[in-house]
């Protein structure tokens, strides 16, 4: 078993049948840790006490390195840009920033710690914070939102915390490709 060579793919296998003998050999491969990482992912959704089993059910067709989860498709950066070419980027890709329908939309980055950019912006015109689609910020989603500087860009983690940054400063991001 010490000479058994793990094949691409196979690190979410073991994670997802609990075959914790071989694990250590998907950390040594970046391909299989990447796999690894999904895979964890996956199951913690599977097994998180907010996950409706109704909304697992959905069909994906997500795009490579993209995430399905609930019906939708998420693109969570490792790359750091500034606010516009992040939404430049998520356009590109058929999809925008983050756009935050309710509170456990993020369930399954709930252990990132990170910042991300998010689609939310303040429109000078309609004196209103807006998501890219035009609709406005619901308080109840982020009710610690009024805080904010209009002239920058929000950030969001995912464990429900926002901040607010110069729009130039380069940070991850998430796009958010809706399949319904």
């Amino acid at each position: 078993m010490g000479s058994q060579r793990i094949r691409q793919g196979q690190c979410a296998d073991l994670v997802l049948n609990k075959n914790i003998l071989l694990f250590h050999k998907c950390l040594s491969d970046k391909v299989n840790f990447l796999s690894f990482l999904t895979a964890l992912t996956i199951q913690s959704v599977q097994l998180g006490p907010s996950t409706d089993l109704s909304e697992e059910s959905c069909c994906y067709s997500c795009q490579e390195k993209w995430i399905g989860y609930q019906c939708n498709c998420y693109f969570i950066s490792n790359e750091v840009k500034a606010w516009e070419d992040s939404r430049d980027f998520c356009v590109s890709h058929n999809s925008s920033l983050l756009q935050i329908q309710n509170r456990n939309e993020l369930d399954f980055m709930k252990f990132s710690s990170s910042f991300y950019w998010i689609g939310l912006s303040y429109s000078e015109e309609h004196h209103a914070w807006l998501w890219e689609d035009n609709s406005t910020l619901s308080q109840d989603l982020l009710p610690f939102f009024k805080s904010v500087n209009p002239k920058n860009c929000i950030m969001y983690n995912p464990r429900g915390r926002i901040l607010d940054a110069y729009c130039e400063k380069k940070f991850r991001y998430i796009c958010k490709q809706q399949l319904i």
